[in-house]
């Protein structure tokens, strides 16, 4: 159980910060000259941050055999 709450509390915080990264990166899209580099990373994080999110949303969606 206390494992469950973790990984809810993590899931929280990944959310948050995909949120965050998102906003980041549209504001740095709307600039003249963005930063690629910049750009590319933030990009990437976001898709790994996405990635540990539906990890821990399968971990605590239990498996249903229809």
């Amino acid at each position: 159980m206390e494992d469950e709450n973790e990984l809810r509390r993590e899931l929280i915080q990944l959310k948050q910060e995909h949120r965050d990264l998102d906003g980041a990166i549209q504001a740095l899209e709307l600039m003249t000259y963005p930063n690629q580099l910049q750009l590319k990373r933030l990009k990437i994080k976001k898709l790994t941050l996405r990635d540990r999110i539906l990890e821990i949303e399968d971990q605590l969606t239990p498996d249903i055999i229809a």
